[in-house]
């Protein structure tokens, strides 16, 4: 899921450095102090109600990365810069609920993300910080992320209970039920999760391993959009179906309202049924179908060599309503009680402009997360990914030629498909602290084999309340 955290309006970011530090100093102390048995008893500040008909929780996630210098023999307006940098990134989230009756709760979430990513998230398909905005000129104003009414509908008698959470706020679910949510919400908080590859604040930060790249959702520049959400659930599998707003131009912070112009539709269908006989396990296949004010990169190709534009320019064209298509599969199965693995595959059509993700037409991801059991750190994570990103025909020739997308523009390009490879290390300091080192390894940035390859470690503080 995408929940960006940051310092608070107004909040002096080295007040909130210091008390990060405070937390980190009393977590490894009390860590050292406490007995084996004691360590993983909770994993947040605060304990949380099991059937309270309120809910308010919250996330504090910061991220440092950076890399040196690297190879590169030319550089654009939307590459990685070659010159070593470092950014740090700092995200909040306040999750707050109200549950109405047994089937109807309220969900109110407020966020706040600052700071930077490298080269401000430009000049990789496969960024390596999930919580980076892709407009840092935005600022870190607070703003509503999420606010959905959360209905269900039982079909049986039978119930089933589950660990209630900051997107659902029900202790016991009919074992049959439908889901139907309406508001602003993340289409990735229900479609394309993955129990190994899915949460940037504990697991992989990059976003083509936490997410299906070739998946371009609907949503703003902050990862939200407006809609609905109908889910039908059963024993061993789900199908669920979304319609939303998509933005009114490539990466936008405003969605459009009117459906005849731009509109979304995705569809998902899970199979909760292990591969390894008495080994839990899940296989999601996905579909979406998007509408919008999207330019053709082969259009905009043609208009260049033309001598109608002085660049390939995606965004030279009239209004017009493009389609655009994809899939995916996903898997994750538990081998052992401590070892899961994962794997994703994705593919758009890849003729019409990337409008609200990144950039990747077709992706192919795999990795397994470990348990610390081992070395009897219970509920610390060892995870090592590996993701190949690639772009079709026609977006190639669009960069190779001078284009540029929202993400990505070198000024030429020498095709290879981007290929990354992400390790970390989340340790759990106390209670809802956590830190853990990364690395990435990224070869053809921005699919350029002329540029890299390049070395991104991270260091990232966690703070569960």
């Amino acid at each position: 899921m995408i929940l960006r955290i940051s310092h608070l309006a107004g909040a002096n970011w080295r007040s909130v450095g210091l008390l990060l530090l405070w937390l980190s100093l009393r977590g490894l102390l009390t860590a050292q102090s406490a007995p084996a048995e004691q360590m993983g008893d909770s994993l947040t500040i605060f304990d949380h109600s099991a059937d309270s008909r309120y809910w308010i929780s919250g996330q504090i996630n910061v991220i440092f990365q950076a890399h040196p210098a690297f190879p590169a023999k030319y550089s654009g307006e939307n590459s990685l810069h070659a010159d070593a940098e470092h950014a740090t990134s700092r995200v909040m989230t306040l999750f707050m609920g109200w549950r109405f009756n047994s089937t109807t709760a309220l969900l109110v979430d407020l966020e706040s993300a600052g700071g930077r990513g490298i080269s401000d998230a430009l000049g990789l398909a496969g960024f390596t910080n999930l919580d980076v905005v892709r407009n840092p000129d935005l600022g870190a104003k607070p703003y509503l992320a999420r606010w959905m009414i959360h209905k269900i509908i039982p079909l049986s008698e039978r119930t089933i209970e589950i660990d209630r959470n900051a997107l659902s706020m029900f202790k016991k679910l009919p074992a049959r039920r439908l889901e139907i949510r309406a508001g602003k919400f993340s289409l990735v908080d229900f479609f394309d999760l993955n129990s190994v590859g899915s949460d940037s604040h504990l697991q992989f930060m990059n976003w083509t391993i936490d997410n299906n790249g070739a998946y371009d959702y609907a949503a703003n520049t902050r990862g939200y959009t407006d809609g609905a959400l109908v889910e039908y659930d059963d024993r061993q599998w789900t199908v669920r179906f979304a319609e939303t707003l998509m933005p009114k131009v490539a990466n936008g912070i405003n969605l459009e309202a009117n459906l005849q112009h731009a509109h979304a539709e995705n569809l998902e269908f899970e199979i909760r049924k292990g591969l390894i006989p008495h080994r839990s396990g899940t296989l999601r296949v996905l579909s979406y179908v998007n509408h919008g004010n999207m330019g053709n990169y082969r259009q905009a190709v043609d208009a260049f060599l033309a001598g109608k534009t002085p660049r390939p320019d995606i965004q030279a064209h009239p209004r017009q309503v493009r389609v655009k298509y994809g899939l995916g599969i996903n898997l994750d199965q538990k081998l052992t009680d401590t070892l899961s693995v994962f794997g994703r595959f994705g593919w758009n059509d890849g003729h019409n402009e990337s409008f609200a993700y990144t950039e990747v037409d077709q992706t192919l991801s795999f990795g397994w997360i470990l348990r610390g059991d081992r070395w009897k750190r219970h509920s610390d994570h060892f995870g090592v990914a590996f993701v190949a990103n690639a772009i079709s025909g026609d977006h190639r020739r669009y960069l190779a030629l001078g284009g540029r997308g929202f993400l990505l523009g070198d000024g030429a390009l020498t095709y290879g498909r981007e290929q990354i490879v992400e390790t970390f290390y989340t340790a759990h300091l106390w209670r809802g602290l956590f830190l853990g080192p990364g690395l990435q390894h990224v070869v053809n940035p921005g699919y350029n084999r002329d540029r890299g390859p390049v070395l991104v470690p991270t260091l990232r503080f966690h703070v569960d309340f």
